[in-house]
């Protein structure tokens, strides 16, 4: 594929707020996980006894005035996440070349503001049980509330698209720019994903009995299960012009596909995580063996976890550092494809291999190529995974031109 610019990327977390606070971080191998202390709806009920990746201060920002309508958690932790490192700047400068309607808006999450929906049952008013006055707002309650909201704040006029395919949503994001943009619909986008902590999630995945009650411990043979978490993170891509910077950041490649297997469990030989990543190195135009750092997706629940160490030991060579980063964020459902290519983009960057945090005992089902301990490296080539395991997968690679 033609590679695409990557003019500025951000990402929000439990660690902080931009690339810098993301980077500090990782390097200090210091946890944004906290117990769970996220408030429950129905009144009296204990928070769920697990940990979580929780953002700091959402809850004392509230979208500026002239966004307003728009207020819910997840679009307030949304204009959040843009602001930092220079990527309101960057949208300015792409639509000043190109014009806002040449810009496309492509978002992932997951459960969108299912959050503000949980709250406005709850306080169902009246005889006939109708939502309150403050969330009787019908765009909030849509699944693409986050992208038409990004649209409104940004400005952009483009073509908008919401993606919701669960773990690989922000991480498919890249796909449908690169598409979008090769096929002459728009000359630059503004990718990314935003997942906020709500009831749906919590107790959803707690339902399904892959919550942990420990921090996570991703690739460590006694893991059980995931940390949840919220996030959010963008970059603006666009065309190459022929005039790249040396080290400039760009995307070389992706890769897509389904399970098709089981409704929730991962096909047994990580076959639809197999294509993803070969399909990406296909696009990408290069072998296995040249990407430097594999940012995993990593859940830390034990099917997960193994079928994708069996399905990288396949394909990479033993010189591969890969890894899990969920141990400092937590899972951040459909901000993970976002949040984890940040992570491997500061890789490129600044030559810093993030190892897994909390974990101790390796599995030993695990190939050489899971690290648990951070290393330092030039790399030229990172690789991120973000997988649905029984669902959607994508691949993205990453390169410094």
């Amino acid at each position: 594929m033609p590679p695409l610019a990557i003019r500025a990327y951000t990402a929000t977390t439990a660690l902080g707020r931009g690339l810098d606070a993301q980077a500090r971080a990782l390097r200090e191998r210091r946890s944004g996980l906290r117990r769970n202390d996220f408030a429950p709806l129905a009144p009296g009920e204990a928070p769920l006894d697990c940990w979580i990746g929780r953002v700091e201060g959402v809850e004392q920002a509230p979208l500026p005035a002239h966004l307003a309508s728009w207020e819910c958690r997840n679009n307030r932790l949304a204009w959040l996440s843009l602001q930092p490192d220079g990527l309101l700047e960057a949208i300015a400068a792409a639509v000043a070349r190109h014009g806002a309607e040449r810009v496309a808006v492509i978002v992932g999450t997951s459960t969108s503001s299912i959050g503000a929906t949980e709250e406005a049952y709850a306080r169902l008013e009246g005889e006939d049980r109708h939502f309150p006055a403050d969330l009787s707002r019908p765009l909030l309650h849509t699944p693409h509330s986050l992208g038409a909201f990004v649209a409104a704040a940004t400005g952009l006029s483009g073509p908008c698209v919401t993606v919701a395919t669960a773990c690989s949503s922000s991480a498919k994001v890249f796909a449908q720019a690169a598409r979008l943009i090769q096929a002459g619909l728009a000359d630059a986008a503004l990718v990314g994903g935003v997942d906020t902590l709500c009831g749906s999630v919590l107790f959803g995945f707690n339902s399904l009995q892959l919550v942990s009650s420990e921090p996570c411990l991703p690739f460590d043979a006694h893991r059980v299960g995931l940390s949840l978490g919220e996030a959010g993170g963008f970059a603006v891509l666009e065309r190459c012009d022929g005039d790249e910077a040396p080290g400039s950041l760009q995307l070389r490649g992706y890769g897509e596909s389904s399970d098709a297997h089981h409704m929730s469990s991962p096909h047994p030989e990580g076959l639809g995580a197999r294509l993803a990543m070969i399909d990406a190195l296909a696009r990408a135009g290069i072998g296995a063996e040249r990407v430097g750092y594999l940012n995993l997706h990593g859940t830390a629940t034990p099917a997960n976890d193994q079928i994708e160490a069996f399905a990288v030991a396949s394909l990479f060579p033993p010189t591969l550092h890969a890894s899990s980063t969920k141990g400092w964020t937590g899972h951040t459902l459909g901000a993970a494809g976002i949040v984890e290519s940040a992570i491997a983009l500061l890789a490129l960057q600044h030559g810093h291999l993030p190892g897994i945090l909390n974990s101790r005992v390796p599995d030993p089902a695990n190939g050489p190529q899971i690290r648990f301990d951070n290393a330092e490296a030039t790399i030229d080539y990172a690789m991120n995974n973000s997988f649905g395991f029984g669902g959607n997968n994508c691949s993205l690679v990453f390169a410094r031109a």
